[in-house]
């Protein structure tokens, strides 16, 4: 089971907890045992303060993923890591790429658990192999393949 901590620190419309959580099972179902995750959600001015403090990009991005690092045997249940989404951005870029809301927020939700669980797009070879686990996933829960040739998106990092 994921235990899922929520902070909603942003007046954009989000998810239900349901959703996100549901979302977060799927990503992280190869995973077995419990887990703990914290998903908060954003305004763009703490988006872009994070974004330029951990990356060194001055802009609110989508997601953010900050994996733990704690070892397992300090914890009750295993700390997976963080993920920040900036709701105003998620708004914005389904509006651009002519997405339904549910669709991205699933995808970001999706691709920013990969992340946690060690997964990365820096090398073709593996952006390949996480898009893939990402269309499958997005596939099962009835949503079209974000990096169709047909999409109006080109991939959910701006800057990848």
């Amino acid at each position: 089971m994921i235990e899922l901590d929520l902070q909603c620190a942003s007046t954009g419309a989000a998810p239900a907890a349901a959703d996100l959580q549901r979302w977060c099972e799927l990503a992280l179902r190869q995973r077995s045992g419990d887990s703990e995750l914290t998903i908060r959600l954003v305004d763009e001015e703490e988006g872009r303060e994070l974004n330029r403090t951990w990356r060194q990009k001055d802009y609110a991005t989508n997601v953010l993923s900050f994996p733990a690092d704690v070892p397992d045997e300090f914890l009750d249940i295993p700390l997976l890591g963080d993920l920040v989404i900036c709701v105003p951005v998620v708004e914005r870029e389904a509006a651009e790429q002519g997405k339904t809301l549910d669709a991205h927020w699933a995808h970001l939700v999706i691709h920013g658990c990969l992340h946690l669980l060690g997964y990365d797009h820096i090398e073709d070879a593996e952006a390949e192999e996480m898009e893939a686990l990402e269309r499958q996933l997005l596939a099962e829960l009835g949503h079209p393949d974000p990096y169709a040739e047909d999409s109006p998106e080109t991939g959910i990092c701006k800057d990848s």
